[in-house]
């Protein structure tokens, strides 16, 4: 099925929410029965709406210490393609981590994803000072 762009958008939001609260409901209400889920293209599939409900409670990040915005690329036939970023913050509320996604979805007659593979690429930046930190951590605990 083809969403078009609001209702596209629409599912984009209900993404983030569900991630802010880690509903069960809500995470379940995105994705087909049989959906097949990837946080990577080259990965195995998470099969199955209960199996990705489990994986996102069994793996919860921190209250407040993340947020997102995905928006509508472009949309080509049962194709969905959104891009956007996902942020991390330390306890102080500083940027810690930052990545940008790209997704390709897939849906249902009733709207619910099918499929859904995501790319990201790290910041460089934060990713060279947080592998800087680990080292200057590792250095300190081995003196």
């Amino acid at each position: 099925m083809t969403l078009d762009h609001a209702a596209f958008q629409d599912w984009l939001d209900r993404y983030v929410v569900a991630w802010k609260s880690y509903d069960p409901a809500a995470i379940g209400a995105l994705f087909a029965a049989e959906v097949a889920y990837r946080y990577h293209p080259k990965d195995e599939p998470i099969t199955g709406r209960d199996a990705v409900v489990a994986d996102w409670l069994g793996s919860r990040d921190d209250p407040g210490t993340y947020d997102a915005r995905y928006e509508v690329l472009a949309i080509d036939g049962a194709q969905h393609v959104a891009r956007g970023w996902t942020r991390y913050f330390d306890a102080a509320g500083t940027l810690r981590d930052e990545y940008w996604n790209v997704y390709l979805v897939t849906f249902d007659d009733a709207g619910a994803a099918t499929s859904f593979t995501e790319w990201w690429i790290q910041d460089r930046d934060l990713a060279r000072a947080a592998r800087q930190r680990a080292i200057d951590a590792a250095l300190a605990a081995a003196r």
